[in-house]
Parts: C-alpha cells; sequence; structure tokens
C-alpha cells in the first residue's frame, strides 16, 4: 500500500492506495501551521478505524503547493509512518514533456493531474481543476503539457464580492434554480454560479479552437461536479483524479 497526499491551497486530499485501488481518501483544511507532529497525530487517527496498519505502507508520495507545509510532511512521514515520501518536483520522472517558456514554474498538481489524464482517459485532454484556482491544462496528442489557463477560484470570486461590496451578503455557493433572481441572494448566487459556466466554457472554447483536435475534457477539484452538467464542453468528472496521478507518478519512480 501507499499513501498520497495532495496539498492545496484550501484542502489537502489524502488517499490509501492498495495497487490501483483507492481503499480510503480523506479531505482536510489546508493549515499552513501545522507541525509534523500535529500531522503525524492526525494521520495516525484516520488509519485507526480503517484496520491499516502505518506499517502496511511501503512509501508514499507529496504534492504540494503551500511550500512552508512541505517539510513538516515529509518529516511526519518518516517518524510516524516510518517511509521517505517521494516529493513531485524536480528530478521526479514524469514523463510528460512541458512545452512551456518556464517549466519550473508549473505546479505539482497540475502535472500530476495531466499524467492521471493520460493514463485514465488517453491524449489529448483538457483537465480543469475547479480549487482555490480554477486550473485549465491542454495536453497534446503526444502527451505533451502544453500549458494553460488560471482563473480565480469560485470561492475566491464569492469572497472578493462580499469584502468589495459593502452592502452585499455573504452567501453559501449553490446551483440556483433560476438565472433571474427574486432577492439578493438569489442574485448574487446566480451571478457566480452561471457567470462561473460562463467563464469555463468560454476558455475551453478558445483553447478548443487553439488545439486544432478533440480532447476529451476532464473536470475535478472540490467544486468539479457542479459544473459537468451545465457545460457544454466538460465530458467528465474525476474526483480521485489527483490522487490517481499520484499513484501513477509513485509507480514510475518507485525502485
Amino acid at each position: 500500500m501507499i499513501m498520497a497526499i495532495d496539498v492545496g491551497n484550501t484542502h489537502t486530499v489524502i488517499g490509501v492506495y492498495d495497487q490501483e485501488q483507492v481503499v480510503h481518501a480523506w479531505r482536510l483544511t489546508t493549515t499552513p501551521t501545522r507541525t509534523a507532529d500535529e500531522y503525524g497525530i492526525l494521520f495516525r487517527s484516520l488509519l485507526e478505524p480503517t484496520q491499516i496498519s502505518h506499517t502496511q505502507l511501503e512509501g508514499g508520495i507529496i504534492s504540494c503547493v503551500v511550500p512552508t507545509l512541505l517539510d513538516a510532511l515529509t518529516s511526519m512521514c518518516e517518524r510516524y509512518l516510518d517511509i521517505k515520501p517521494l516529493v513531485v518536483g524536480p528530478g521526479i520522472k514524469t514523463g510528460i514533456p512541458l512545452r512551456v517558456d518556464q517549466p519550473h514554474e508549473v505546479g505539482a498538481d497540475r502535472i500530476v493531474n495531466a499524467a492521471a489524464a493520460i493514463e485514465n482517459y488517453g491524449a489529448p485532454a483538457i483537465v480543469v481543476d475547479f480549487g482555490t484556482a480554477t486550473t485549465f491544462d491542454p495536453i497534446s496528442v503526444q502527451g505533451e503539457f502544453l500549458g494553460g489557463a488560471i482563473a480565480p477560484g469560485l470561492v475566491i470570486s464569492a469572497e472578493a464580492l462580499y469584502r468589495g461590496a459593502s452592502k452585499l451578503p455573504r452567501v453559501e455557493f449553490r446551483r440556483p434554480e433560476r438565472a433571474i433572481g427574486k432577492n439578493t441572494v438569489e442574485n448574487i448566487q446566480s451571478g457566480l454560479f452561471f457567470g462561473y459556466v460562463g467563464l469555463v466554457d468560454g476558455i475551453l472554447e478558445h483553447m478548443l479552437k487553439e488545439m486544432k483536435e478533440h480532447p476529451k475534457i476532464i473536470a475535478t477539484g472540490g467544486l468539479g461536479r457542479h459544473f459537468v452538467q451545465p457545460s457544454r464542453y466538460i465530458e467528465h468528472f474525476d474526483e480521485n483524479l489527483t490522487l490517481d496521478g499520484l499513484r501513477i507518478l509513485y509507480s514510475r519512480n518507485a525502485g
């Protein structure tokens, strides 16, 4: 068994894999100040009810976009789980050429998503990851990462509206029943949801024209499931895409 850890700005997703099957997965709030000892206690407590002992873990892999947490998680794995984790970054074998100006600037999570999309869906593809930011990652028919787009995430957009417009309330995100809202809350929910559908489809439309191919389009991330049906282009929602990508990269680098 291996443990895959994906640290995003808002959430940390953890999965335990037995061969190619994820047997347990958890989504936690990312806390940048958490220590190795705090993570150790937390991870041991997560494993306890699963009947999986940390001694059954053969290895682990970490993708982290929060630099302050990487040392804490690496140290936790070594001290509490008795594994030395791989870290997605320079030196790791991905098998994915990065056709961009500054390869070192590409986020680890985007490389991981590309690996999973190619392995599970084939190339060409576009991955739309609905996280703190929403990323659009096009992959060529040759399996190359072509670059992409980064847009403010839906939660960031809602928070900016609340903070920037003094008379508007903070609202819970939900898909509205209609575009024409009948009160302030419904107005905001309509603007956020349908406006974001337009943003997503608008970016995808331009990418499809530039790629001149017919890629599979896969959504992932915490809010991704809400946009599969209203989008004209998204074909799949894969909740565990990033975890699968970590498992794939681990297998490419193990031994």
